[in-house]
């Protein structure tokens, strides 16, 4: 290559098949085991959704058009895109290493969750760290570590939203309760004053304040089971007080998701749909960005938006 500047994508990571659970879940939990009840669980809710997500394949699609689209940026600098799991294979150290292999001189590291939070997007630092710390010859990365006013991602979250909302009869759409959602972390992270909670907030009210939304929240999802208090409400506990105040109609917006997997398969279109069908409640949620053209452009600006700080610097 003529330069030698890449792309590290991240995401989660994901089994390739439920059998695989209690490696994939021992990983997540730092090498501890965890118990058998909690992997009969995991395990049976991978079954449910087919055995397996397409997270890596979509995370795969999305890093080949994003490859595509940056090698034809008008600065004629040629970017390689590479992807990297922190949970899972391709895991984030060996991805590395084929990026050192390859000749790569620097780079910039993407997660695939567009909101900020140490436990998160610290996570996915610390593994590229880390990784980086092994190298005969370790290259700089700047690391983004949010991405979710990018405008881009805003717009392509509002025509999401508004094709979710065609979803319910034409008179019902004006009494839709829009519900945001991301993944809820531990209420200890209040401590840090980590800006995760502000950045969801924030997210959600610019995408209803695009499209003029009177009646949106925000609520949590996919909590663990910690023995700790996590962030609330729950999307189930947000739904049933919801109906309690007379509202019969709500679309979910999985706004801290960008692909498929196990949260969004099984926790919103079987146990919230599940909950919301009990209530008598009218319920859709969204489709994920996945690897839409939309995600992809807004990845590629901020990928050239880093590349002018840097150039600045």
């Amino acid at each position: 290559m003529s330069s030698s500047t890449g792309v590290l994508l991240m995401a989660y990571g994901s089994p390739d098949s439920a059998d695989q659970t209690a490696e994939y879940f021992t990983h997540i939990r730092g090498g501890k085991t965890p118990s058998a009840d909690a992997i009969a669980r995991v395990q049976a809710r991978y079954t449910a959704v087919g055995g397996r997500t397409p997270l890596l394949a979509i995370s795969r699609d999305v890093a080949r058009r994003l490859e595509a689209i940056l090698g034809a940026d008008a600065t004629g600098r040629p970017y390689r895109v590479y992807l990297g799991m922190k949970h899972w294979h391709p895991f984030i150290a060996d991805t590395v290493r084929t990026m050192a292999a390859d000749g790569v001189e620097r780079a910039i590291a993407i997660a695939l969750a567009p909101h900020y939070s140490r436990i998160s997007i610290g996570g996915y630092r610390t593994a590229v760290e880390s990784a980086i710390a092994t190298l005969p010859v370790p290259f700089p990365v700047r690391m983004v570590e949010r991405w979710h006013a990018q405008p881009e991602f805003v717009e392509m979250m509002a025509r999401l939203v508004v094709a979710g909302l065609e979803r319910f009869p034409a008179d019902a759409r004006d009494g839709v309760t829009v519900v945001f959602t991301a993944h809820s972390l531990p209420e200890r992270i209040r401590e840090w004053d980590d800006p995760y909670e502000r950045e969801l907030e924030a997210s959600g009210r610019a995408v209803a304040e695009r499209l003029g939304i009177g009646h949106w929240q925000i609520a949590w999802q996919s909590a663990g089971h910690t023995g700790e208090p996590w962030i609330g409400p729950d999307i189930l506990q947000c739904l049933s007080t919801l109906h309690t105040a007379g509202v019969r109609n709500v679309l979910q917006v999985p706004i801290g998701f960008v692909a498929e997997h196990l949260e969004v398969l099984w926790d919103i279109d079987i146990e919230a749909r599940a909950h919301a069908e009990l209530l008598g409640l009218r319920f859709a949620r969204t489709d994920l960005p996945n690897a839409r053209p939309a995600l992809v452009e807004a990845l590629a600006a901020v990928v050239r938006a880093e590349e002018m700080a840097a150039t600045a610097a």
